[in-house]
């Protein structure tokens, strides 16, 4: 009976025994089973890569306050086009003041105008003189002829008769010479003369000719064709858009033209996302200024050498991605987000 006992207590004790070693099988499976599903989920999924950037123009031109030869100083604004107003190639863009460069044409014109009378004059009087000259060595010419002439009758003629004419023929040679030498300096002075007033009379032609120039300036016409997007100035005390009536410093920044029917966008790429750009890349670019807008476009190109600015060790370069397609609230300098397309 001892015996019976220990038996049934022995295989009452091995019963949980196989129970609990049946059960941990089917345990560690299920645990097993959601360890390799989630495994196998980052080998599936994409990492997505967002970059931010802004929104350029690929055909745009900054128009600025027109610069004045010979002239310093500021111009007064009498006139700007709108700001968002579409404009074609050799549109009227803004207009100055040219009370200045026309007051400096009428004197440069009247000037101009002085000193070519006097050229015409000087070249009048120089012909005149000249003819006197030659006139002058005509007849001083004709009167050695005669007194050579004279000098053949000296077999007839007594010795003073003689004498006398070799004198007269030799001041007739010596002032044949005279105005021989002296009509080619005369010449030379006059010529001289000549070409001083024809040099103040160029000089007069360039500064008319630069004022007209000056006059064409304060007409400011577009470049090319697009939208106007009207720039900020120092207007003051403060900092915007330029009005008529202003007084605006040469080279100042005044209106940008850009076309908008081809955009891109310009992004700054950490060194680590370079090789997710790939050519012909899509991406879908966001505006933070227009949430519901959604643009598709793809990677253009990028830099080949990336930099970083001083004391940072993280190393970014450029990419560019060109809008597919565009819409008509989108302006230069907009900031932007690029989400880049896994490959199919």
């Amino acid at each position: 009976m001892r015996k019976l006992a220990l038996l049934i207590a022995a295989v009452a004790m091995a019963v949980p025994i196989v129970s609990c070693e049946r059960a941990s099988p089917s345990g560690s499976a299920a645990a097993s089973a959601p360890t390799t599903v989630s495994a196998a989920e980052p080998s599936h999924g994409q990492r997505e890569v967002r970059l931010t950037g802004t929104v350029e123009a690929i055909h745009s031109s900054k128009v600025i306050v027109p610069q004045t030869l010979g002239q310093g100083g500021q111009l007064t604004l009498t006139r700007l086009i709108p700001n968002g107003t579409r404009v074609a190639q050799g549109d009227l863009i803004a207009e100055f003041d040219p009370t200045q460069q026309i007051d400096n044409a009428l004197a440069a014109k009247g000037k101009y105008e002085d000193l070519s009378h006097q050229v015409e004059q000087k070249v009048a009087q120089n012909h005149a003189d000249q003819e006197k000259r030659i006139s002058d060595l005509t007849q001083a010419q004709g009167d050695l002829a005669k007194a050579q002439i004279e000098l053949q009758k000296a077999p007839i003629l007594a010795e003073i008769a003689k004498l006398e004419n070799d004198v007269k023929a030799e001041i007739a040679r010596q002032h044949v010479e005279s105005l021989t030498k002296s009509n080619v300096y005369h010449d030379q002075s006059d010529a001289a003369a000549l070409r001083i007033l024809e040099l103040q009379r160029d000089r007069q032609k360039v500064a008319l000719d630069r004022a007209q120039t000056n006059i064409d300036r304060m007409q400011v016409r577009a470049p090319l064709a697009g939208m106007v997007a009207q720039q900020n100035v120092w207007r003051g005390n403060s900092n915007g858009h330029a009005q008529e009536g202003d007084q605006l410093y040469r080279g100042q920044a005044l209106v940008s033209i850009f076309d908008p029917a081809q955009m891109l966008v310009r992004c700054s790429v950490g060194e680590p996302d370079g090789a997710a750009l790939t050519p012909g890349m899509r991406a879908k670019v966001y505006f933070d200024a227009y949430p519901d807008l959604a643009l598709p476009a793809h990677f253009e190109f990028a830099s080949p050498m990336a930099s970083s600015a001083l004391g940072s060790p993280v190393k970014t370069f450029s990419a560019v991605f060109r809008l597919d397609k565009t819409d008509s609230r989108l302006t230069p300098d907009l900031s932007a987000a690029v989400v880049l397309e896994p490959p199919k």
